[in-house]
Order: C-alpha cells, then structure tokens, then sequence
C-alpha cells in the first residue's frame, strides 16, 4: 500500500534548493525543468519547486532517518559545515529516544537526520 511520502518544498529561487540538497547533501538531480526539480538520495525523494508565493509562506522542517547518524554527520559536517543547524550541530540523543542532527540552509529549511535506537529483540 504506501510507500513513500515525498514532500514538495518550495524555492523563491530553485538554485537555492539545488545548492542545498544537490551541493551540499549529496543527492542526485532525477529531473529538472525550468521552475521544477526532482532531487534523490539512498531512497531519499524531494520535489523542490521555484514559487516565491509559496515560499514566502512556508519554510519546512524535514527528517531522513537512517541506519547510520554517525557516517552521515562525518559527511555533512565535511562536505557543508556551514549548514550545521546552530541548535542541532553534533549527533545528539533526544529525549524522544532518537540520536540526530541537522542541517539548516540560507533559507531556513531544516532537515534533520535521524536514527532510533535498534528495537528490542521480540518478546521483550
């Protein structure tokens, strides 16, 4: 049944979109138009639209969670350190039981990367 849930992030320039997540977060451009991008990464989808209307009004708050926090804060903290969140800039166990970061670009969209902790073995 569902898959996926790919979020539609709107760009009052869709360079600036591409400059975060292509430059500095390592996805791929899948397609590209002239006021439109497609943009993946390990499973990873956004849709990141140029619309300074729908820019102006919403500037999203994002997560990815994966298998590995560590190996991914390395990479960011090497490829973009000027896009640490200033509030979330090293790998930290939240009371939610997650350990995360994030990332935060020129424009205030946030992604935070995460991952929980292993589950507990069945029957306990």
């Amino acid at each position: 049944m569902f898959q996926k849930l790919i979020p539609k992030i709107f760009y009052d320039r869709l360079q600036d979109g591409l400059d975060f997540f292509v430059e500095a977060l390592g996805f791929g451009v899948d397609y590209r138009d002239a006021t439109m991008a497609v943009v993946s990464r390990d499973g990873a989808k956004a849709y990141l639209v140029e619309s300074p209307e729908y820019a102006a009004k919403d500037r999203p708050e994002l997560a990815i969670e994966t298998d590995d926090v560590d190996a991914v804060y390395r990479e960011m903290a090497a490829r973009a350190p000027q896009l640490l969140h200033p509030d979330a800039s090293r790998v930290e166990r939240k009371p939610w039981g997650a350990r995360e970061f994030a990332m935060l670009d020129g424009t205030t969209v946030c992604v935070n990367f995460r991952q929980w902790p292993d589950a507990p073995p069945p029957g306990h």
